[in-house]
Order: structure tokens, then sequence, then C-alpha cells
């Protein structure tokens, strides 16, 4: 059973301990992402590795979070932390002394399984906070993910040294290692159980398992859908984006760190303080309906400016009485972070109204499928993204993404209609 009636103090204090260990873990998680393209050329990988070794890890994921989400249910939060983000720390320390690619991509597929802690961690969010500021406080989850990805590319970017060969990649990944297990110290030490143990007799968890409760919930099982949809795009831009870059600029991994890092600021800003309340003013559905479609204008932007920007042409503006020169290539991390709002604004209000749309002792279960769904996203995205690069064009897997945001978008309205005629459902009849 969930523990109840804590006072909103400790729930803030539980939240600030929380935000902590995300951003560190975050951290690590966006030191790793931005070189992965590069570090997997040093193995003398193709494109289409470097997409299975994005997979991989999205495979582990998917495989991991309805177990992780079902188990923090049954024996409580902080033990299933502790164990992912040690399982993280270990993960990143392989990858350094990965010898060739197929190993690099089953360590992936690893750290993946230790990394299926999302819906934990969503979980606890649930826990300690009333329904009507979930929101709010998943936006501010999000918010140490975005702050994460601010200083982690980064600390990537700066750390890499890319004369070195594959010996100037592993600095960041030690770097990332040691971090996970700053973050396994500070789950220990800081964090207090959110929830009461199940009864021992109680059931062991079973992969995907709540999948009936979720078909049969309207509001869950449309959201579902925006998050397959919607994360199939993203994972896809994700996954190819240091090609595309490499190939239309020149950039390596410290110029791809730093747009990342540009789109951690933007996320980290509307997550922290805009996510919260534009759901409250106009409701969860609508604005991950709008988030959806900002992102995907971002992704049709980004392909404008590769086109009409290439690397030698310059735009002069005038601002305040004096001439201000852009390279084409500087246009990039603009667009990008303007399409990093749509993002920003999607995740939290996703994990909201699910939270808001099952008994509490079912939202580990149905946040963890809520993961699966982004993950299995995440396996055929970077896949087909790939393949769309190398075969149709080096702008196709952004073009694809931005298509997939209008069902997502249609799929999150229908989701909110769902959702307002189950709360006037629960709402009792007047007495007569």
């Amino acid at each position: 059973m969930t523990q109840t009636g804590a006072a909103p103090t400790a729930s803030r204090s539980a939240l600030f301990v929380l935000f902590g260990v995300v951003f560190i873990n975050l951290v690590g998680f966006g030191i790793v992402i931005p070189l992965l393209p590069f570090y997997g050329q040093t193995l003398d990988a193709p494109p289409w590795q470097v997409a299975l070794m994005f997979s991989a890890y999205s495979l582990g994921q998917f495989f991991a979070e309805p177990f992780w989400g079902r188990l923090s249910d049954r024996i409580g939060r902080k033990p299933v932390l502790l164990i992912t983000v040690a399982a993280n720390a270990i993960g990143y320390l392989m990858l350094a002394f990965a010898p060739n690619i197929w190993l690099a991509i089953a360590i992936r597929l690893f750290t993946g399984l230790g990394a299926g802690n999302i819906s934990t961690v969503q979980g606890y969010v649930a826990d300690v906070t009333p329904p009507e500021l979930r929101a709010g406080r998943m936006g501010l989850i999000g918010a140490a993910f975005g702050l994460g990805f601010i200083v982690g590319p980064a600390l990537g970017g700066l750390l890499t040294r890319e004369d070195l060969g594959t010996l100037g990649y592993q600095l960041p990944i030690f770097v990332a290692a040691g971090l996970c297990a700053l973050a396994t110290g500070g789950i220990a030490v800081l964090l207090k159980e959110s929830r009461v143990r199940a009864a021992p007799a109680a059931a062991r968890p079973a992969f995907l398992s709540g999948v009936h409760d979720a078909v049969a919930n309207p509001v869950v099982s449309r959201v579902l859908l925006v998050t397959l949809i919607y994360m199939a795009g993203f994972s896809g831009m994700e996954s190819t984006f240091g090609f595309w870059t490499e190939a239309r600029y020149g950039w390596g991994a410290r110029e791809v760190g730093l747009s990342f890092m540009a789109v951690g600021i933007v996320s980290t800003v509307c997550q922290g303080f805009l996510a919260g309340r534009l759901a409250r003013r106009f409701g969860e559905a609508r604005v991950l309906a709008v988030g959806c479609l900002i992102f995907g204008a971002g992704l049709i932007g980004q392909v404008v400016v590769g086109r009409l920007m290439p690397p030698d042409a310059q735009w002069t503006l005038a601002v305040f009485g004096r001439s201000v020169v852009l390279n084409g290539d500087l246009l990039v991390p603009v667009v990008m972070a303007g399409g990093a709002f749509g993002m920003a604004v999607t995740m939290p209000n996703i994990s909201a109204l699910i939270s808001r749309s099952v008994d509490a002792d079912r939202q580990g279960a149905m946040l963890g499928l809520n993961m699966a769904a982004s993950s299995s996203a995440r396996i055929f995205g970077p896949i087909a993204a790939g393949a769309l690069f190398s075969v149709v064009g080096h702008d196709w897997p952004f073009l694809i993404g931005a298509a997939l945001t209008v069902p997502a978008a249609v799929m999150a309205v229908n989701a909110g209609r769902a959702f307002r005629r189950r709360q006037a459902d629960l709402v009792p009849a007047p007495a007569e």
C-alpha cells in the first residue's frame, strides 16, 4: 500500500533530493549520447551499426521498465533506484574498454537494462504529490533531466580528444561512470522510501504486467500510442544528428555536444517553470498535442536551415543598430532549441495524464508500460533512421520524424477527451 498523509514539507524535501540524484545520473547520460556516433566510428562502425548501439540501449529499457516499475510498487522505490543506477555506473565503465562495436552494442544493452528506472522516479514523484500538482512536479523532475543535458553534453564536448582516437573518448565515459556511482551513494544516504513494502505473499512482477488494464483504460491506451509515435520520430533524429551535422557542416563531438546543451537549457526552463503552469491553464492533453507539433516544426526547420544556409553562407542582421553576422551552422542549435520547447512539455504531461488516470497501486506499473512504449520506439526509430540516412537521404530522418508528430498530436487530443469523460463519470450525482 502507498504511504499517505505525508507533510508537504517532507514531499518537497524528497523532491529536492530526487532532483539532485536525477541530475547527476543524467549528466552521465548526457556526456555519452552526443559522442556515441563518433565513438562508434573509432571502432570502424558504419552508421547502421551505430544505430544498433542506440537501439540496444532502448531494447534493454524495453524489457526493464515494466519490470522495475511494477517491482517498485511491490518492494519500494529506493531499492530499485539503487540497483539501476549502480548498473549504469558498471555499464559505462565497461563501455570505455569495449574492443569492438559488437561488444559495445552488448554493453549498451546491459546498460539499458539498468537504466530502466524512469518509471520508478516518476512513481516516487506520484507517491509524494497531490494529483492536481503532478504535472508541475513531473516537470521539475524533467527539468533535472534537462539540466543534466546542459552540463552533460558540454562536459562530453570539452573532455573529448578526437585526435587521440578511441582513447580520446574514454575520459568522458569514465566521468559518466563516476557520476553514476556518486548518484548511487546519494540514493543510499539521502533518499527516504516513499512506499510501504508489500506483503511477502504478493505476486512476483511479470513482464509487461498490466497490459490488459492499460488497453482497457481509454486514457492510458491513447497516451501510450502518443509515446510510441512521438518517440520514434525523436529517437530517429537523436541517433542521426551527429552524422547529419558532420555531412552538412563538418561538425564533431564538441559541436554536437554544445547543440544538445542548448536543448538542455530550453528543456530545463520549460519543464521547471512552464510545463506545470501551462497544464493547469490549458490542460495536459492540449499542451501535449501542441508540444508534439512544435517539435515537428523544429525538425522541419533544421532541414530548411541545412538546405538554405550552407556552411559558407552568412546572414547579416541589424541588432540595436549594430551588424551581427550569423553563419549557417550557427542557426542549427537555435532552431533545434526552438523544437526543444515542444519536446520539453510533452513528457511531464504524458506522465501526469497516466498517473491521474490509474489507482495509486498501479502507477508504477502503468508508468513502466509507458517507458516500455518509449523504449520500443527507441529500438526501431534509430534503425529506421539509420537506413533512411544511408539509403534515401540525409534529411529524411528529420522529415519522417516531423510527419509522425501529427498523428501523435491527434491521439493526444483524443486522450484529453477520454480523460474529461472519465473525470465526469467519477463525479457523484447530486442527492435528490
